[in-house]
């Protein structure tokens, strides 16, 4: 219930008083309605306390803007607070709108307005829009203010034009570290790591957020092991990671298969007290399924109340499973996902008819492609893959190619990779041959698309034609990529590179090497002999 003395109208300071120490959005519309039967809304010092209560404690712009428009003349202020509230929101073009009208109608925006006005530029994601802003800024003189200077970087470096970025950054003479974390993070979307750890190394204070931008952009880069070695400098500084650094760094462990180093960065996230969200145990059961562990990843698994997931969450153990063969318990935690109210995206499909791959269950995979379009989606290349190589692995090499000329659109390197192998592993090497080559066309300088026919070549003993297509690799001028491997041990990661010697135990490896060969020649047939161990005598030599 309101208090009595809301009846009286004269006593101004109290009304300002509540409205400053309101903390939720009934009460504010409590007051509200008092304001408007009073008539006391079309005063500026309620109103434009009013806007700023509903703009901080609600969380959609709709009735903050109801409170806006019965303002007869909005100040800078109630612009500012008005185009912050919409820069957040799922419709950044408001703020833009509401910008172009302030300007339009006279009133001079000031330091609070270009931060968020900047901020729903670079969430619209058009550059023109973002330089236009740009230009109001050097129009007002706001170009030296820090915040404004730290939100145009952040968004040149989100459209990806960092040269712009680091012009503005450049331009700034009180750089804080949130510049800093701004132009490092711009470098990391555009992908110019150098450039990154540059400006990482020149900075003279960091927080959490420098390092875990860089151990981020290192990940997303494909940079594992430095991403690793980045956080163990982390660690050395006395820095506490955050639930960013520790996605990131769990990531990283998944990709390069190193599973003590993984047990190692939970055990750091226990001891540490981090709260264990469900984007961290996300990221640990994807470690543990990416490293093999599918016990501990059912462990975290179960540890976790259905109630409280969601699709990313069911994705990584179904994908798991699917991948390490557990195809049944794939497709019954798809079930439990169902039962637990989730649902399915096109992720998940995708993992469902890996499963069906893996497992040679042809008809569930027809049945998941069909249930795409059920639950409202269109199926995509990788699901049009997935169908190529179940049917391709069970044998039914015909069906599989029928099925890719008839598929809409021309069909992708990854479908046609799927039957190319289906072919090579069923000896289908008439259409083993068309589809190398139409590899070979679709993607002229990779490699690997060279490598795959010519092994077609190989197993069908036709050398003659596996040399050529060597030769004219080399013509084209496209070089083979050395294959390499990661082994941990003892949480240490060792990488072996096909001819690399470089390794301080490589002597012995070539020589157990050698060993293997000459105990696998006695065991193997006149065939397999002369496809499996011809790569592996080279490497010994």
């Amino acid at each position: 219930m309101l208090p009595s003395f809301f009846d009286l109208q004269n006593h101004h300071k109290t009304l300002i008083f509540l409205l400053k120490a309101l903390n939720s959005l009934p009460k504010i519309k409590q007051i509200h309605a008092h304001l408007i039967t009073s008539n006391l809304i079309s005063l500026p010092q309620f109103s434009s306390h009013l806007l700023l209560a509903s703009t901080t404690l609600s969380t959609s712009p709709h009735y903050p803007h109801l409170i806006f428009t019965q303002i007869s003349t909005p100040s800078v202020r109630n612009w500012s607070m008005i185009i912050r509230a919409h820069s957040g929101s799922p419709n950044p073009n408001r703020s833009i709108s509401l910008y172009v009208e302030m300007v339009g109608n006279g009133v001079r925006p000031e330091y609070m307005t270009y931060p968020f006005v900047i901020k729903a530029a670079a969430r619209v994601g058009e550059v023109g829009v973002g330089g236009a802003v740009h230009c109001g800024v050097l129009r007002t003189g706001l170009e030296a203010d820090r915040f404004v200077g730290n939100a145009l970087v952040h968004m040149y470096g989100s459209f990806g034009v960092v040269r712009e970025a680091r012009k503005v950054f450049d331009g700034m003479s009180g750089r804080n570290v949130v510049s800093w974390n701004s132009m490092l993070d711009g470098y990391m979307k555009c992908g110019e790591v150098e450039e990154a750890r540059g400006v990482f190394e020149a900075m003279g204070e960091r927080d959490v957020v420098s390092w875990s931008c860089l151990i981020d952009g290192l990940v997303k880069g494909g940079e594992y092991e430095q991403a690793l070695e980045v956080f163990g400098r982390m660690r050395g500084e006395g820095l506490k990671a955050n639930e960013v650094t520790m996605v990131s760094v769990l990531c990283a462990c998944a990709h390069l298969g190193a599973l003590e180093q993984g047990r190692s960065m939970v055990r750091y996230m226990v001891e540490n007290g981090l709260p264990m969200t469900l984007i961290l145990q996300t990221a640990a059961m994807d470690m543990y399924a990416k490293c093999g562990a599918m016990e501990e990843a059912m462990a975290v698994f179960r540890a976790v109340p259905k109630t409280n997931t969601d699709v990313f969450f069911w994705n990584t153990i179904i994908g798991g499973l699917a991948n390490h063969g557990h195809v049944r318990e794939s497709l019954n935690l798809f079930g439990e996902m169902q039962n637990a109210g989730v649902t399915p995206d096109e992720i998940t499909f995708l993992s469902l008819l890996s499963a069906c791959a893996h497992g040679g269950l042809v008809d569930e995979a027809w049945h998941f492609l069909e249930s795409l379009e059920r639950h409202g989606m269109m199926p995509k290349s990788e699901h049009y893959a997935c169908m190529v190589d179940a049917l391709a692995r069970a044998g039914r090499v015909t069906e599989a190619y029928e099925f890719l000329k008839e598929m809409p659109g021309a069909p992708s390197a990854s479908t046609l990779g799927a039957l190319l192998s289906g072919c090579t592993n069923h000896k289908r090497f008439d259409i083993a041959e068309k589809i190398g080559k139409r590899l070979i066309e679709l993607e002229p300088h990779h490699d690997g698309r060279y490598v795959g026919l010519s092994n077609v070549y190989a197993f069908d003993k036709r050398w003659h034609e596996a040399r050529k297509l060597r030769e004219a690799m080399e013509t084209v001028g496209v070089k083979k990529s050395p294959g390499f491997s990661l082994v941990e041990v003892s949480g240490e990661l060792h990488r072996f590179v096909a001819h690399d010697k470089l390794h301080p135990l490589s002597y012995k490896i070539y020589e157990m090497l050698s060993f293997v060969v000459k105990q696998t020649r006695g065991r193997l047939g006149y065939d397999d002999q002369e496809s499996n161990l011809y790569y592996a005598e080279t490497l010994v030599k």
